[in-house]
C-alpha cells in the first residue's frame, strides 16, 4: 500500500488542522492506520491509531481530548482532525498502515508515507 499524507501548515497555539493520509494499492480496509510524529532532535512517537473498520482508536496520552483519528475506507483515507495545538505538537506528522488491527509500536508498522509538517507558533 502506498500513503500520501497531507494537511500540513503554520498555526497558531490554540488552533486546529485536519491532516489526510490518503492510500493506494492494496485493499485498504485491511490495515490498521496510525499517525507518528517526530519532532527536530527527537525519535518518531506515537500519535493515534484506528483499527480496520473505525470501531477501536488509541492516542498518545499527549494529545488525547485535543486530536481525532478517524477513516473513510469508501475513499481510503485516514484524517487526524486536531484542536487546541501548542507548541509541542510542532513536528513532521506521519501516516502509516499494519498488518496488525491495530497497533502503537512502529516497528508493526510496515508502510509509511512522507510525512507533512506541521508548525504551532506561540
Amino acid at each position: 500500500v502506498q500513503l500520501q499524507a497531507s494537511g500540513g501548515g503554520l498555526v497558531q497555539a490554540g488552533g486546529s488542522l485536519r491532516l489526510s493520509c490518503a492510500a493506494s494499492g492494496r485493499t485498504f480496509s485491511g490495515y490498521g492506520m496510525g499517525w507518528f510524529r517526530q519532532a527536530p532532535g527527537k525519535e518518531r512517537e506515537f500519535v493515534a491509531a484506528i483499527n480496520w473498520s473505525g470501531g477501536s482508536t488509541y492516542y498518545a496520552d499527549s494529545v488525547t481530548g485535543r486530536f481525532t483519528i478517524s477513516r473513510d475506507n469508501a475513499k481510503n483515507t485516514v484524517y487526524l482532525q486536531m484542536n487546541s495545538l501548542k507548541p509541542e505538537d510542532t513536528a513532521v506528522h506521519y501516516c502509516a498502515a499494519t498488518n496488525w488491527n491495530i497497533a502503537r509500536s512502529r516497528d508493526e508498522y510496515g508502510y509509511w508515507g512522507q510525512g507533512t509538517l506541521v508548525t504551532v507558533s506561540s
